[in-house]
């Protein structure tokens, strides 16, 4: 079968299915007579999940890339920046015990070794204090731009806090009215197959059957197309990352000129973590736990303790719950069909990887897209490891989180031990005891997190190579990076606005096109 690619069918929106239609349409001209047909079908009965959600930097070239202003994005999905993570309480070591892993580089990375003339000199600073500005414009709440910076360019890199549902809302107007994205708003009730196993169509409540040619899963936890129908199982991780529970409740603020957060707020638990994410008109609170570990009813107890201590009112709603089985497909392409989001897999939301996974999938089908039939399992093959690899990434680098903390407690002794430690990351561990991360340990060109990310996750959870080392620092070259940073420190501190203040003078006036 060597039939050309003419028609992909989405099944399913939410922020996946309609980032990936955005994607595949305006790369493929999907509005001209020409171009790609590109259909969704989203059953009209099921709401998407909503809560508020980070985003990587990655977002600001998507969104540009299918051509949304990013003025509207920020007033209608209650949007607002994010530059970083901050972790508190993961350490376990008392007092101050707090780090960011911030969206910029170090100062000076690749050209010096920053961490041991760090070591030797500055261990009473945090690292990314030392090396990174953002840090402290998190902790002062400023915003990664000026009102005068045109829409998508930054002075300091930043992703956004969102609310998924008004996302997919967002996103599916705008394929709609400008990208010729045709919508099915119906029921699938059946699958057709071709004699060789591939998807023939799909049969709907309403519309009868619709026929394509490639057929792209994005139907959450269901996965209905790769999972029920093609039978691909996930890879179990639970071993690895004991999370399956999740409690969030939406937190009004005190006022209305109460201040944004600038980051992703991750504080450990007895038995998981909470997320702080704030939102322009509200906080999006979780938190995520292992039910071999908490009962439902103290995990709350936690939450609503949480709330309360961080300036939410003393009665909340009763939070929302949420499972997941974490783990991944064995396989994402298979035949004909693809699967992108919840459908691929879910493992927890520390460091917000899910809408970043659904990206990087968008993009690799759509700049990957096989012309015909008889390129498609090739293109599958290269799909299925790029994405095996990236999973994998995702795991190891979350599990550094847990690995190195000091907490006590039944769930934190359980994520230190050795056989729920995946082998490449004790190999890793062991050689970083001599030298930091660096591109020697990510080699892909496009790894998931840089080894910049590890560097901030390493030290900020107190991480002690040993003295000395393979390679003699420069102290000298050290020094002249931290005190660039310093300068930008000052500087951006001296020039940028509050996030609140941008927000609001953003939704008022909006920004310049660039």
């Amino acid at each position: 079968m060597s039939h050309p690619i003419r028609h992909i069918v989405i099944v399913g929106g939410g922020a996946a299915g309609w980032l990936t239609a955005g994607v595949i349409a305006a790369d493929h001209r999907a509005h001209a007579p020409d171009g790609l047909r590109v259909t969704l079908i989203e059953s009209p009965d099921v709401a998407p999940i909503g809560v508020g959600e980070g985003t990587w930097p990655t977002m600001r070239d998507t969104l540009a890339r299918i051509g949304v202003s990013e003025t509207a994005f920020l007033r209608e999905c209650d949007a607002a920046f994010k530059q970083g993570s901050r972790f508190d309480g993961w350490r376990g070591s008392g007092g101050a015990d707090y780090y960011f892993h911030p969206f910029v580089l170090p100062q000076g990375y690749g050209e010096a070794d920053l961490v041991g003339p760090w070591r030797h000199e500055f261990a009473h600073v945090p690292f990314a204090d030392l090396v990174s500005f953002q840090p402290h414009l998190c902790v002062q709440g400023r915003a990664p731009k000026q009102a005068t910076t045109p829409e998508f360019a930054a002075v300091a890199n930043y992703g956004y806090h969102l609310d998924a549902g008004k996302f997919g809302v967002f996103l599916r107007k705008h394929c709609l009215e400008k990208l010729g994205v045709q919508y099915v708003p119906d029921h699938v009730t059946g699958i057709a197959s071709h004699e060789n196993g591939d998807i023939a169509a799909l049969h709907t409540r309403e519309h009868g059957a619709l026929a394509g040619d490639l057929f792209i899963d994005c139907t959450g936890m269901q996965s209905l197309l790769l999972g029920r129908h093609y039978g691909i199982g996930l890879v179990e991780q639970r071993h690895v990352l004991f999370n399956d529970s999740a409690l969030a409740v939406q937190v009004p603020y005190p006022g209305e000129d109460s201040p944004i957060a600038s980051q992703t707020t991750s504080t450990a638990q007895r038995a998981g973590w909470i997320w702080d994410i704030g939102l322009p008109t509200r906080r999006g609170v979780g938190h995520v736990y292992s039910s071999a570990h908490t009962s439902d009813a103290e995990a709350e107890a936690d939450l609503r303790a949480y709330v309360a201590a961080t300036g939410g009112p003393a009665e909340t709603a009763a939070p929302r719950k949420l499972t997941f089985h974490p783990g991944y497909r064995r396989e994402f392409w298979h035949r004909n069909c693809v699967a992108i989001g919840l459908s691929a897999g879910f493992i927890e939301p520390l460091e917000a990887s899910a809408l970043a996974l659904v990206e990087l999938s968008a993009a690799l089908v759509s700049d990957d897209l096989p012309a015909t039939r008889a390129t498609m399992d090739i293109v599958a093959r290269r799909f299925n490891d790029a994405f095996a690899y990236r999973w994998e990434r995702v795991i190891e680098f979350l599990k550094l989180h847990y690995v190195l903390s000091r907490r006590g407690g039944a769930y934190w002794d359980d994520n230190r031990r050795e056989d729920t430690v995946p082998a490449r990351l004790r190999e890793l561990l062991a050689l970083w005891r001599h030298r930091p991360p660096s591109r020697l340990d990510f080699h892909r060109i496009d790894e998931v997190f840089p080894s910049a990310s590890w560097q901030y996750v390493l030290y900020g959870m107190g991480f002690t190579p040993e003295p000395g080392g393979t390679r003699r620092a420069d102290p000298a070259a050290a020094a002249q990076h931290y005190r660039e940073a310093a300068d930008l420190t000052r500087r951006m501190l001296g020039a940028l606005p509050p996030n609140r203040a941008l927000i609001d003078h953003i939704r008022r006036h909006g920004l310049q096109k660039i």
